[in-house]
Parts: structure tokens; sequence; C-alpha cells
């Protein structure tokens, strides 16, 4: 199960978004978005867990926890929108 987390501080890094999931099951990978011009973290990135019970786990408990000052937001990632023309 794929999840999305949102909110996050531009300081949270891969390792760190992995550390604070790994307590709620087996993490397939860990991503924070960054701007690939600058390197600069978008603010929300991505939790695979290896199956669907761990990651309605990570969602019950670290939706709304509070890391590096900020409320995050997690909820289970949607596809991305195919833009029209692609």
């Amino acid at each position: 199960m794929k999840l999305y987390v949102g909110n996050l501080s531009s300081n949270v890094t891969d390792a760190q978004l992995n550390d604070l999931a790994k307590q709620y099951g087996t993490i397939v990978s860990a991503n924070v978005a960054v701007d690939k011009s600058n390197g600069v973290s978008k603010g929300f990135g991505f939790i695979e867990f290896s199956n669907d019970a761990e990651g309605r786990a990570a969602i019950a408990g670290l939706n709304g926890k509070e890391v590096q000052g900020k409320a995050l937001k997690v909820d289970a990632a949607k596809p991305k929108a195919t833009a029209p023309g692609r």
C-alpha cells in the first residue's frame, strides 16, 4: 500500500521519513518529493508498505502527528492523474 505524506517540513529526508514509518511495518520505499531543478523538498512524500494492513496502521498512527513543528497529512496515495495529451 502506498501512502501520501503531506505537510512535511523542508528539512525531512528520505531516511527520516523511513524511520518515522518503520514502526508500522515493512517499508518498500520512502521518498520525499524534491524539485528537480534545485533539489529542495516540495513538502510531501510517499511511503510504500508491503501490505495494506501496515499502510492502514501507519495512516492511523501518523495522520496529524507533529514532525518538526508541522502536523502530517497522511492518506492512501491516489493514482497520478493522466494529463491530456500524454
